[in-house]
């Protein structure tokens, strides 16, 4: 009985501590850009003041549990988007589009949403031009 409580106790104390952490990395996380209304980097629109290369097309599906159950909102809908664009390795997503839900022989209804994954290119470093020798003067 004693070693059930100890290794129930030891659990506990290994558990525990991993879940503050992961929960302090979501957290910390930053984006290059942030949608503020939803706190992800997607955006419905195009970024025109950062230059970037397309990664490709995501596309997303969200599902309501039951015909009772809400539609999806934009911020759920877009942290879905996201998920799979960060996969992808991209930085941001512009042009997310959704529509509205619909029902299916296996969801009681969904919605589906599409953007472009983009990955910013470095900032341009500006070329240092060599300092010119000052004579030394005696």
């Amino acid at each position: 009985m004693n070693v059930k409580k100890y290794v129930t106790v030891a659990l506990v104390a290994l558990v525990v501590p991993m879940q503050f952490s992961y929960a302090a990395e979501m957290k910390t996380k930053t984006y290059a850009v942030v949608n503020e209304d939803v706190g992800v980097p997607v955006f419905a629109y195009d970024l025109t003041d950062h230059p970037y290369t397309v990664i490709g097309e995501v596309q997303a599906g969200v599902r309501k549990a039951t015909v009772f159950s809400k539609e999806a909102s934009q911020t759920k809908i877009y942290r879905e988007l996201w998920e799979r664009a960060e996969k992808l390795g991209a930085d941001a997503v512009i042009n997310a589009k959704y529509g509205d839900s619909h029902i299916s022989a296996f969801s009681w209804g969904k919605t589906n949403a599409t953007g472009t994954a983009i990955k910013f290119k470095p900032a341009e470093t500006a070329a240092v031009a060599p300092a010119t020798p000052t004579p030394e003067v005696h």
